[in-house]
């Protein structure tokens, strides 16, 4: 499917207003019709400013932010990611906004082990980076499952590890490979004194698909490091590299974050911003980009 640039301004708009970044968010009030929500770091003390106001509320939302800091935390989340990338296309003035929607959900299977389901759904609008045209619609998803023990190992480190799935949801042909792949992958990562570090990988080969189009063999190595303040705030460096082994090809974008853990009312939702830097790109690929992140939490 292939659509001219004058869509990109209602597709933003929509896809920005649902995750909270163009549309304000209000409550509706009784003495007006709408007043702004306030928003307030999760471990406030003051009635009534959206945060916990106890010492067992404030250790909650410690507890909460490092979770977030870590990819296979047993906590239901919906994180949507927005990814603004230029400098692309064969002239460098192509142009991308992606929207992951990557829900979390963790599965006991006993009172030893979960399964960590974590899916990737990209929603994308570009244009200028395949010659002169636009496309816009679904990418393909990934779906991978970590089995991780519940207890941290020894020395505290955390650690999962099964598969992972590429699946052909792509609306447009110019938006995914149109191939089926899986592969393995893995996580392994400590918490201490407030930092997070790690690193994340998985290698994906097709199997099916369009006989016509390349075959998928390629690795990603996600290396982390996240440090969480006593408010909350957690700030992130990280690398989310893919080498594309048919073309022998590297990605490497590297990502500079911060987030905010806060409450909305009783909801607890971490706002994430940050700068992307592409050290290293395929042809054609972007030269630099910046994201922005809305988490919402849903804690037993």
């Amino acid at each position: 499917m292939r659509i001219t640039s004058p869509t990109l301004t209602p597709l933003l708009l929509v896809a920005l207003s649902l995750a909270g970044i163009v549309l304000p968010a209000c409550a509706q009030d009784s003495g007006s019709l709408y007043r702004p929500l306030t928003l307030a770091p999760a471990d406030a003390s003051s009635p009534g400013g959206g945060g916990a106001g106890s010492e067992d509320e404030k250790a909650t939302a410690a507890e909460l932010a490092k979770k977030l800091a870590n990819p296979i935390a047993a906590l239901i989340s919906v994180p949507i990611q927005n990814n603004f990338d230029w400098g692309a296309g064969p002239n460098g003035d192509g142009f991308q906004y992606k929207v992951n929607i990557q829900p979390v959900i963790p599965i006991t299977l006993s009172k030893d082990w979960n399964v960590i389901s974590r899916t990737i759904l990209p929603v994308v609008y570009q244009e200028n980076i395949i010659g002169t045209s636009s496309q816009a619609g679904l990418s393909d998803t990934l779906q991978s499952f970590f089995f991780s023990p519940k207890a941290p190992a020894k020395g505290g480190w955390i650690w999962g590890a099964g598969p992972v799935f590429l699946l052909t949801t792509a609306t447009d042909d110019l938006l995914g490979a149109e191939k089926w792949g899986a592969g393995p992958t893995a996580v392994v990562l400590k918490q201490e004194k407030g930092w997070t570090y790690g690193m994340l990988a998985n290698h994906i080969w097709s199997f099916a698909g369009g006989s016509g189009r390349q075959d998928v063999n390629a690795t990603f190595l996600q290396p982390f490091l996240a440090y969480t303040t006593k408010k909350q705030t957690t700030f992130t460096l990280n690398t989310e590299t893919t080498y594309d082994r048919e073309n022998r090809q590297w990605t490497v974008p590297l990502n500079l974050m911060v987030a905010q853990l806060v409450k909305i009312g009783k909801q607890p939702i971490q706002f994430q911003v940050g700068g992307r830097y592409y050290a290293e790109h395929a042809n054609n690929g972007p030269e630099w980009g910046l994201r922005f992140s809305v988490i919402f939490l849903f804690p037993k």
